[in-house]
Order: structure tokens, then C-alpha cells, then sequence
């Protein structure tokens, strides 16, 4: 191998790590700060209502803005879009440590997502244009074991700086992350102009697009928690108003942000139509499993975390074997495949949830992981292949927020099924019917990119 192509293969691998290290970021942050709550309430001087909102504004920006950040990519290029999100991460995070009261520590976890929905969308388009399609899944499929595993360390990691040196300590723990994804990043990351065009940026249509997706998810999780300040119809009414007014500014406008063709492409519909079906069933899974085990059976927290790790393990060993085989074999078989292991896996708990036997839990639930983690590849490179190239950032963009809107929209359903009958057969047999559609909606994916 000569020189020239040694260093184009170097640099190739630079970039898929300082991806992988910028798409860890969010799922680190959104499962870290959960071991910090309690001590957070006691040090600021707050309650659990009020704190609540270092989670739920961190969610809701990191729903809200990727479609946008994307498209700005599109338009602008993606390699300062990327570094400089992974500067203001860093700048985030640093201010987050000295922050002196819960409003401005919410302003600096608010700040955080903003720049991780700028950067996140943004690095998984520029896999779209720089790895060929035969190599794409694959990549992807490294990408999504990263993020699987920053969500499970999330929480030993929180709690293990939490014990050394306060809560504080838990925001340094993303330059670990930080400085790499930049050194690389700096190297790495071509620059690229995109295609010129007199057409103006949307801005109306990014503006209500956020009011749209942060209002809904606004009120699913001030539902989830039982806090709704204004009656849920009048809610509700509010937000279709929002969405009424959208589609009809989009309509009129010449690139609009979101465009309804998008979804009239087979592909795209069905990869978000699964990947936000499939997250609502796991999220629901992950945050039921605790409860039910703890308050019927008596377990302790080290007997849970034992059982969630057959499912968590195995979605990280999943993820870059379903890549692998979503290159090999094209996207939908090991998509299909995958979310078919998801569904048999979750059987045990949807016919005996309360009383099921450690014998099938366990073997279910690295089933279900496995499976889970096999498809996420194929789902990922169809809902971007879907699109044209130029349109990558908007796709992984909207892409990200189905998948965030499937975790809000579970747990806004577990909270109203337990806080009205606590039957977890009733949870359970959502979580299995759900399971099963995402199977049959994959199987309108394509096996391999279509031309546009």
C-alpha cells in the first residue's frame, strides 16, 4: 500500500472515531445526570419537579433541533457545523461545573444539547457522503455500539464520579470524549462546499418546526409526570394548531425544511416508522423492568442492573454485526431479522410479566438486546440512503428525532398505564404489539440504496 492510500485509510478511521465519539455524547449525558438528581435537589436547595427539567429540556432540545441543524449542514457545509458543536459541548460543560443554582445549570445542560444536535445529525451525513455503500452499514453499525454503550455507562460511571468528587464531576467527564473527537475531527473532517443556491434558508419553517416537536414533547412529558398546567384538550388543540400552521407555511415555501415527499419515499417512512416503534418498546422495557422487579419482587438494584445488562451487553454486540450483515446482505433482511429476534425475545414478559422464571428472563432479554442491536444499522442507513445526498443531514436529522420521540411517547404511556391500574401485562402487551408492528413496517425497507 503507498503512502497516499495508507494515509486516505488513516484518515477514514480518524473520522469514524471522532463520529462514534461525538454521537456518545448525548446518550452519556441523558443517562449520567439521572445518578445526580438526588444530590443535586439537596445541594441547590430544590425539589424533584423542578429538577426534573435538566432531563426533560435536555431531551426535548436533542428532539427538537437535529432536523434542523441537518439541513443547515446540508446548506452550509458539515465540518464546522460538527467541530464547532463539539467546542460549545465542551464550553457547555465546563460552565455546567460552577453553575450556582438549578436555572442557570438547566441554561448550561440546555446549551449542551443545542450543540449536540448540532454536531450529532451532521457527523452521521457525512458518513453518507464519505463511506462507500458497500462499507456504510457497517460504519453505522460501529457508530451505534458507541451510543449503546455511553447510554449503559452512563449511570456506574455518574455514580462512581459522584462518590469521588460531587456531581460537579460528572461534566468533566465528556472531555474525555471532547478533545479527541476534535484532534480527529480537525484532521479528518473534509471541507466540502455544498451545491450553491438563490433559494432562502427556511427559517419560519425551522421555527415552527421546533415549536411543533418541543411543544409535543413538552406535553407528553409534563403528562408523564402529572403536572399539565392547562387542561390536556385545550394541549393538545395547541399543538395540532402548530402543525396546521407548519405544513401550510411549508407548502408555500420554496426548500422547505421538512418536506412531505420525504415520507412519501418507502424507505425513509418505514425506518422511522421503526426505529421510533422499536425505541418506544425497548424504553418502555428498560424503565418498566426496574419497577416491576423492585415493588412486586423484592429485588435489589445490583439483581436489576444484572438483568438489564443481558439486554444492554447484548445491544452493543449486536449493533456492528447487524452493519455487517446490512452491507453483506443488503439493509432489510438483518433489519427484519433483527427486530423479529426483539420481538420473540420480549415473549416471556408479555405472556407471564409478573411472574416470569430468571430461566427465560434472561435468555429472552440478550435475545431481545441482540436483536435490537442488530437492527439498528439497516435502520439508520435506509432512513439516510432514502434521501438524496444532499438532503443527508436533514435525514439523519429527522431520523434522530423519531427515535427520540419513540423514548418520550413510551414513557408518557408506562406512566399513565401504572399511575391508573399498575397492571404491567397491559405495559407488557403494548411493548409486544409494538414490537411486532416495527417488524412489519421494516419490511418495507429496500435492500439497497435507490437512485434518485
Amino acid at each position: 500500500m503507498d503512502d497516499v492510500n495508507r494515509n486516505s485509510v488513516w484518515r477514514d478511521r480518524a473520522l469514524l472515531i471522532a463520529i462514534a465519539l461525538s454521537s456518545m455524547l448525548a446518550p452519556l449525558n441523558s443517562t449520567m445526570i439521572a445518578v445526580a438528581l438526588p444530590r443535586l435537589i439537596t445541594e441547590l436547595q430544590t425539589n424533584l419537579a423542578e429538577a426534573s427539567w435538566l432531563v426533560t429540556s435536555y431531551l426535548i432540545a436533542m428532539a427538537t433541533l437535529q432536523p434542523i441543524a441537518g439541513k443547515l449542514g446540508d446548506r452550509w457545509g458539515r465540518r464546522n457545523l460538527i467541530l464547532g458543536g463539539l467546542v460549545c459541548f465542551g464550553g457547555a460543560s465546563l460552565a455546567a461545573t460552577w453553575a450556582p443554582n438549578l436555572p442557570l445549570l438547566i441554561g448550561f445542560r440546555l446549551l449542551q444539547a443545542i450543540s449536540g444536535a448540532i454536531a450529532i445529525p451532521n457527523g452521521v451525513a457525512l458518513v453518507r457522503e464519505v463511506v462507500p455503500d458497500h462499507r456504510r452499514a457497517t460504519s453505522f453499525g460501529l457508530i451505534s455500539s458507541a451510543v449503546s454503550l455511553a447510554a449503559a455507562i452512563g449511570p456506574p460511571v455518574g455514580g462512581v464520579l459522584m462518590s469521588l468528587a460531587g456531581w460537579r464531576a460528572i461534566f468533566f467527564v465528556n472531555f474525555l470524549l471532547i478533545l479527541p473527537a476534535l484532534t480527529l475531527g480537525w484532521w479528518a473532517i473534509p471541507q466540502r462546499q455544498p451545491a450553491k443556491t438563490n433559494r432562502p434558508f427556511d427559517w419560519g419553517g425551522s421555527l415552527l418546526l421546533a415549536g411543533v416537536l418541543a411543544s409535543l414533547a413538552g406535553l407528553l412529558s409534563q403528562m408523564r409526570q402529572g403536572s399539565l398546567a392547562i387542561a390536556p384538550g385545550l394541549a393538545v388543540a395547541g399543538v395540532i394548531a402548530l402543525l396546521a400552521a407548519l405544513l401550510t407555511y411549508e407548502a408555500r415555501h420554496p426548500d422547505p425544511i421538512i418536506q412531505l415527499r420525504f415520507f412519501r419515499k418507502r424507505a425513509f417512512a418505514a425506518a422511522n416508522g421503526a426505529i421510533a416503534l422499536s425505541n418506544l418498546a425497548m424504553y418502555v422495557t428498560l424503565l418498566s423492568l426496574p419497577i416491576l422487579f423492585s415493588e412486586r419482587a423484592g429485588w435489589t438494584d445490583s439483581q436489576i442492573g444484572f438483568v438489564l445488562a443481558a439486554f444492554s451487553g447484548l445491544m452493543i454486540l449486536g449493533a456492528p454485526l447487524g452493519g455487517y450483515g446490512a452491507d453483506r446482505w443488503g439493509r432489510r433482511l438483518p433489519t427484519v431479522a433483527g427486530l423479529t429476534l426483539f420481538t420473540l425475545g420480549l415473549l416471556p414478559l408479555v405472556i407471564q410479566a409478573e411472574a416470569v422464571p430468571l430461566l427465560f428472563l434472561l435468555p429472552g432479554l440478550a435475545i431481545a438486546g441482540s436483536g435490537m442491536g442488530a437492527s439498528m444499522a439497516g435502520l439508520q442507513t435506509s432512513a439516510i440512503e432514502s434521501l438524496r445526498p444532499e438532503e443527508a443531514g436533514v435525514a439523519a436529522g429527522v431520523f434522530s428525532t423519531s427515535r427520540y420521540l419513540g423514548s418520550i411517547i413510551g414513557s408518557s404511556i408506562l406512566a399513565g398505564i401504572l399511575s391508573s391500574s399498575g397492571n404491567f401485562h397491559l405495559v407488557f402487551g403494548m411493548v409486544g404489539s409494538t414490537a411486532l408492528l416495527s417488524v412489519l413496517v421494516s419490511l418495507a425497507l429496500r435492500d439497497r440504496p435507490s437512485t434518485h
